[in-house]
């Protein structure tokens, strides 16, 4: 391999590392050392899934070698010492990160299925290259791929947060037309907002978060203080979605949408990397893979 890593990722957030449609079990690069093997978690459940079903298709991206070459040299100290922040915000805004796109790289966490549609943020987790190659396979499948970037300002208590990370605190879908964005990193793709509209989507901003962590141990400091993690929910259907139990503006704001809320004690969680979304994957699902976008976007 030509490295060494000396730690290894939790494995309880099974979702950035596999990604299911249909019969499709589908694993990711994943673009941390510390996360090239967290897929080997999950794989006796998967092989049991392929020997028991004549339907599974089980597949893997192609796994990444994570060299020196696949990061962008000195990035973290030009960051914290030589950029500033409108060099930052330009770099966010031209989706410029750590990665190089020496190869695809991409975590299965980027991506937000709504039926025939994926939208798969383009962030510090997912290069130019990994997104190319999700759109192949994607196609593959009968799939449409967007890609969507999302805007990070600065934020009170979190200065200098310029490192989009994960689409399930940006922008969830809670029932046929009807999705909920992150306020504070809003979606600056133009043709996004141009494909919801057009097919009658209506996309509202979420409740801000309200439970302050407290954590003396924690493995991102994302996950500190006030944080969107709240938005970080699982759908039972359409009608019923599972909320950090402490996040109560969000869960008010679900109920006045007639959603069932299932609050859900979680806090003891979050310090490991994730919530209810990212530590949930949803292998089995009644019903069919619904066109919810029928009228496309040209280019999009």
């Amino acid at each position: 391999m030509g490295w060494v890593q000396q730690n290894a990722h939790g494995v309880n957030n099974v979702r950035d590392v596999t990604v299911i449609h249909g019969n499709y079990i589908i694993e990711a690069t994943t673009v941390r050392r510390s996360r090239i093997y967290e897929r080997y978690n999950l794989r006796p459940i998967f092989e049991r899934y392929f020997k028991e079903d004549p339907e599974v298709v089980h597949f893997a991206a192609p796994m990444p070698m994570l060299t020196d070459e696949s990061y962008v040299r000195n990035y973290y100290y030009d960051f914290e010492n030589v950029w500033t922040d409108e060099q930052k915000r330009q770099r966010l805004h031209n989706w410029e990160f750590q990665l190089s796109e020496k190869e695809a790289l991409w975590d299965a966490a980027d991506a937000m299925r709504f039926g025939k549609d994926v939208f798969h943020q383009g962030s510090c987790v997912t290069n130019k290259g990994g997104m190319d190659w999700l759109k192949r396979m994607f196609a593959s499948l009968g799939l449409r791929l967007h890609h969507v970037l999302f805007d990070t300002p600065k934020e009170a208590d979190k200065p200098n947060n310029y490192h989009p990370w994960h689409i399930d605190v940006n922008l969830v879908p809670l029932r046929p037309g009807l999705a909920m964005y992150n306020p504070d990193w809003d979606p600056r793709t133009p043709e996004l907002w141009e494909l919801f509209k057009k097919n009658d989507w209506e996309l509202i901003p979420a409740a801000r978060p309200t439970y302050v962590h407290k954590n003396k141990v924690y493995l991102t400091g994302l996950y500190e203080g006030k944080s969107w993690i709240s938005m970080n929910t699982f759908s039972i259907d359409p009608k019923t979605v599972c909320v950090e139990a402490h996040e109560t503006a969000y869960c008010d704001q679900l109920s006045n949408l007639g959603f069932e809320v299932v609050p859900i004690p979680y806090e003891k969680v979050i310090p490991f990397g994730g919530a209810l979304h990212c530590t949930t994957l949803d292998v089995y699902r009644e019903g069919g893979c619904e066109d919810y976008f029928p009228k496309q976007v040209k280019g999009y």
